[in-house]
C-alpha cells in the first residue's frame, strides 16, 4: 500500500516539510517463540511489521490490520511494550516524517506467513537467537517485548 491516501492529501498542501505522525510497530510471536519479520520493499531491510493508523483507527486495531495486510498472519495484541518518539526520517522522495511509535507485543493466532502486499519482498518467522541483520531499534523492541518489564518510555526529569 505504501503511503496512505490521507497522508498524500496532507502532502498536497504541506509539501515535503516534517510531518509528525502516529505509528505502530508489532512484535509478533508464534507458539514456538519465533518472531515474525518482513523484508521491506522500499529499502530491502528486514524489520518488524509497522504502519500508520488511519484517522480514528485505534492503535491496536492498526497493529492487527498491518500484520495481516503485510503477512497474512492473524494476531491478537497482548500489551504495549514501548512508546517513543523516533528521529526524523527523510524518504527517498524528500518527504520528511517523525513518528510517535507505539510498539505492541502480539501473539499469532492463525494464517500462514507469506508476502501479502507490495510493501514486503519476503516474510518469515525467526528464532530470537538467529535474527537477520536489522536496524538496532528492531532488536531493542524485540528485547523489550520478551521482557516482563513495564512499558518502556523515555524517563522525564522535572528538576
Amino acid at each position: 500500500m505504501g503511503t496512505p491516501d490521507f497522508i498524500r492529501t496532507i502532502r498536497a498542501s504541506a509539501g515535503q516539510q516534517l510531518l509528525w505522525l502516529p505509528g505502530v510497530s508489532v512484535v509478533v510471536f508464534d507458539d514456538q517463540g519465533r518472531v515474525l519479520l518482513g523484508r521491506r520493499a522500499d529499502n530491502g531491510k528486514w524489520a518488524l511489521i509497522s504502519g500508520i493508523p488511519d484517522p480514528g483507527e485505534q492503535p491496536a486495531a492498526c497493529a492487527v490490520r498491518e500484520v495481516h495486510e503485510e503477512t497474512a498472519v492473524r494476531c491478537v495484541p497482548e500489551r504495549i511494550v514501548r512508546v517513543e518518539s523516533g528521529k526524523p526520517v527523510t524518504f527517498p522522495n524528500g518527504d520528511v516524517c517523525q513518528f510517535m511509535d507505539l510498539t505492541f507485543r502480539c501473539r499469532a493466532v492463525g494464517g500462514e506467513a507469506r508476502v501479502n502486499d507490495d510493501e514486503s519482498l519476503d516474510v518469515g518467522w525467526f528464532e530470537v537467537d538467529a535474527l537477520p541483520r536489522m536496524d538496532e531499534r528492531h532488536y531493542v523492541r524485540i528485547k523489550q517485548a520478551l521482557s516482563d518489564e513495564p512499558t518502556w518510555f523515555e524517563p522525564t526529569s522535572f528538576e
